[in-house]
């Protein structure tokens, strides 16, 4: 038989949990409905032929058409490339534009200013001018550079180059990375570049030993969260294919994305094309699975490497 110490301990022990799941209850109900349930009904209706009237079960043949579907795999490589090339060339630009401002004494506000003000512009709207402003026959960019005998490519009307215009684009609207990494730099303690300089190191030895190692937390958030948006990027290759291609879609019509040749296909939109515009809900879903999965990955991946980069420093 317990003791009335043990027994008052016990009652103890349940009210402290009780009050621990009290205070968790709101993150619990958020998580099961918004995260667990849709990932749960996802995995559910991958197993099925489902239009959103008709339910037909197919087993795994949803996952077996993503391997031999030929749109899939383009917009996954499209993707990808977006991801290793669009990514890093971010994060770099807007580490050598928080570096230059932070280093900047008079009118750095202005430039700072500046440099956001793209980023705050509506995604479909930056798009259209900017696929505007580079267009080869009325863009001025093309024509300036075309007047000193520099001729640019068509960006994106050409598939070789409708990426690079992409990435461009992103380039333009740094100003998310950029003030983020500035805040890192600025909270650098200036103590340790001055004992730096007393002991002999050099601009690129302080950058190195002092500035990478103390930013690196921003630097994994700045990687990781590109890597999330850049896995569903689907707005402006969009906007811009419509744009480039001079269509403007009304109710009750619908275009192929991807244009030109499938250069601006990215996964996102094969995704919304399956589900919204050809109702195969079913294969969306495993389209929605494999996003998910490679997002995963990607973010893993990005821990480990900063993680090992911390300890090395």
């Amino acid at each position: 038989m317990l003791s009335a110490g043990a027994v008052t301990a016990a009652r103890a022990r349940r009210r402290h949990r009780l009050r621990v799941l009290a205070f968790m209850s709101p993150w619990l109900v958020g998580f099961s409905l918004f995260f667990a349930y849709p990932l749960a009904a996802t995995v559910y209706f991958s197993f099925f032929r489902y239009n959103l009237f008709q339910l037909t079960p197919v087993g795994l043949a949803n996952y077996k058409f993503l391997f031999k579907d030929p749109y899939a795999w383009t917009a996954i490589k499209n993707t990808l490339w977006l991801v290793v090339v669009m990514v890093p060339l971010r994060v770099l630009f807007g580490l050598g534009l928080a570096q230059l401002l932070s280093k900047i004494k008079r009118g750095g506000n202005i430039l700072r200013s500046i440099f956001y003000l793209p980023f705050l512009i509506p995604p479909v709207a930056a798009t259209v001018a900017f696929v505007f402003v580079v267009n080869p026959g009325t863009g001025p960019i093309n024509g300036l550079f075309a007047k000193v005998g520099i001729h640019l490519p068509d960006w994106f009307n050409d598939p070789t180059w409708t990426k690079p215009g992409l990435t461009l684009l992103a380039l333009w609207g740094i100003g998310d990375v950029m003030i983020i990494l500035l805040a890192a730099l600025l909270d650098v303690p200036k103590a340790l570049y001055e004992a730096a300089a007393i002991d002999g190191a050099n601009a690129w030895q302080q950058f190195r030993q002092i500035t990478l190692p103390t930013i690196s937390p921003v630097l994994m958030f700045s990687a990781v969260t590109g890597v999330i948006q850049t896995l569903q990027y689907f707005t402006q290759a969009m906007v811009a294919a419509h744009v480039s291609q001079g269509n403007a879609d009304q109710a009750g019509t619908t275009t192929a994305p991807g244009y030109p040749d499938g250069a601006s296909l990215t996964f996102p939109q094969t995704l919304y094309n399956e589900g919204f515009q050809q109702f195969n809900m079913g294969y969306a879903c495993v389209l929605a699975l494999v996003l998910f999965a490679v997002a995963m990955f990607f973010t893993l991946i990005l821990l480990r490497r900063f993680h090992a980069f911390g300890d090395d420093d």
